[in-house]
């Protein structure tokens, strides 16, 4: 079901996103979703929850198996930012587009997590936080915005351009 929802949300978009799509997608009723989710707002909530598993895990799993150094964590948290942004674009952008409260909440919760593994392995300092929370805030605003407005950058890119600022800024802060 949520696989469905994924796929219909990245390629319909949020005002065609509906449990009838999801339903038809998935090849099952509208029933049988109905009976796991109680609309499409619950349903909408599990996808980004489940999105947002990845990027926490895909962020943890990158510094924990990053080289030593600024330079190999840096570079290792921005990719995995990247890297799950990439491979769902398309519904970033839509959830970002239709959050509710408590979907607000789940993502605060999964920035303030992926924020602190950074800092935790790039070593704590005020630097380094506001380091972290610029990366996090510019990969969130290009998920939101990079289909409205294109930079020609594709994620990988990105996320090396990303990590050689953040780099310049982290030496001169020190």
């Amino acid at each position: 079901m949520l696989a469905a929802a994924e796929h219909v949300l990245g390629r319909r978009g949020h005002e065609e996103f509906t449990i009838g799509a999801v339903a038809e997608q998935a090849g099952l009723s509208v029933g049988a979703i109905y009976r796991r989710f109680a609309g499409k707002d619950q349903l909408l909530f599990a996808v980004k929850d489940q999105l947002l598993s990845r990027l926490e895990a895909s962020v943890d799993e990158a510094l924990r198996d990053s080289a030593p150094g600024l330079r190999a964590v840096v570079g290792a948290f921005t990719r995995a930012l990247a890297g799950t942004f990439a491979a769902h674009d398309r519904i970033f952008s839509e959830l970002l587009d239709g959050q509710r409260a408590d979907g607000r909440e789940r993502g605060l919760q999964a920035l303030a997590g992926i924020q602190q593994a950074f800092v935790e392995a790039a070593g704590d300092g005020q630097a380094v936080r506001t380091a972290a929370r610029t990366v996090i805030g510019a990969c969130v605003h290009r998920a939101a915005t990079c289909r409205y407005w294109p930079d020609d950058l594709d994620w990988t890119t990105w996320a090396a351009e990303t990590a050689e600022m953040t780099l310049a800024y982290l030496a001169l802060a020190k």
